[in-house]
């Protein structure tokens, strides 16, 4: 029986080749040639001041609030519906992450929501681009100058999405991306800073290598300079190796979005008869990069019966992503009701650029019958 795996990285002999470079130039380590080629070709790329190459998305999202100055005692309005790392990161700077919840429609974070939790200690506000589908950034904008706060994208999914014909990763003067395994471009692990202003650029490029700047640079300098730890720093490098593969990742972005874009369509002509499920919406004004394919089961529908059902046959699947209030680390008292539902009812099917037409239509199949498998009954009889 053949398997059709939930995620896949699409990675060959062109990103093999360039990690033979880097081999062959003696320095595999951070902030070598092959990484200041990987942030000048971000920059350019995102029309920012400066792009920072790091070892994760998470890492971006820390340092992003260390450069801001978030403080303890500040409140961070963070999207519920999401992995937990923009509250997490609220955590490492010891403040507190404020949960709001997000769009039924769309799962992103709900600018009404985000309007009614600003208060006295509130100084930002992280965005999400929830599994590569771009936030309201319009109203998210006008809500934080009004008020005189920061924001901040989480474009960690979105590599290659647009919203009003802008790339995810340029909505905000500060945005983060990942470059996971699952991501539409990737080095295995490895994220980048996106910084309009070159100063924050600066600010935590110094902070990524434990607050004495670059090694690579150093060791270039004639004669022997000694560092000094003037404070605090992070091992956040992203290493030369990653960012090898990931100069040749980037070019082949628009190719590799385009196949995640067919799977999405094909995805929605098999499904949009589908009573027991919906499929995903976009909004006119933006395009998803289909980090995931998630669909909503029915109420009716026993989601972990679905699923059993679905990895019995050697297709992948996933609950999704988070309700990050409900989980016991926060110990949150705020009610986020569509974001609970979303984490209760989405499941996510096999998405990645190299699936196959037939993976999708036996994907499909198999989905169709474990969804009429596991319905309860309606009026006293069995759905399907």
């Amino acid at each position: 029986m053949e398997t059709i795996p939930l995620v896949q990285a699409s990675l060959g002999e062109q990103e093999l080749a360039a990690v033979a470079e880097v081999f062959a130039s003696g320095w595999p380590a951070g902030q070598g040639p092959w990484g200041k080629a990987l942030e000048a070709e971000l920059a350019e790329r995102y029309g920012v001041g400066d792009a920072v190459a790091l070892s994760n998305c998470g890492a971006a999202l820390h340092l992003s609030l260390l450069t801001l100055g978030v403080a303890p005692g500040d409140e961070v309005i963070v999207a519920d519906y999401t992995f937990p790392a923009p509250a997490h990161a609220v955590r490492y700077v010891g403040a507190e992450p404020v949960f709001a919840d997000v769009r039924a429609d769309t799962g992103t974070i709900d600018p009404r929501a985000v309007a009614e939790l600003v208060g006295p200690r509130t100084v930002g506000v992280i965005a999400v681009d929830t599994v590569g589908l771009p936030a309201d950034y319009t109203e998210l904008r006008a809500i934080t100058d009004r008020h005189g706060l920061f924001l901040v994208e989480d474009a960690a999914c979105a590599v290659g999405a647009t919203y009003q014909g802008r790339q995810a990763g340029e909505l905000a003067p500060l945005a983060c991306l990942s470059f996971h395994g699952r991501k539409g471009a990737t080095s295995g692990e490895g994220g980048a800073l996106l910084a309009a202003d070159p100063a924050h650029g600066a600010t935590a490029r110094f902070r990524a290598s434990f607050g004495i700047g670059s090694i690579f640079d150093q060791s270039r300098v004639v004669g022997l300079p000694v560092p000094v730890f003037e404070e605090i720093g992070y091992n956040y490098k992203l290493s030369d190796i990653a960012a090898a593969i990931l100069r040749v990742q980037l070019g082949r972005i628009g190719e590799l979005l385009e196949r995640r874009r067919a799977v999405a369509a094909r995805y929605e002509e098999l499904l949009a008869d589908e009573e027991l499920l919906t499929v995903p919406w976009v909004p006119e004004d933006r395009t998803h990069a289909w980090q995931s394919y998630m669909v909503k089961l029915d109420p009716s529908v026993d989601r972990e019966g679905v699923a059993a059902d679905l990895r019995a046959q050697g297709i992948g699947c996933g609950h999704g992503t988070w309700a990050c209030h409900l989980q016991p680390v926060y110990e949150s008292k705020r009610s986020c009701p569509v974001s609970a539902d979303l984490f209760h009812r989405n499941l996510a099917v096999p998405m990645h650029a190299e699936l196959t037409a037939d993976q999708v239509e036996r994907t499909v199949e198999v989905l169709r019958g474990a969804l009429r498998a596991h319905a309860r009954p309606r009026g006293g009889r069995r759905v399907g």
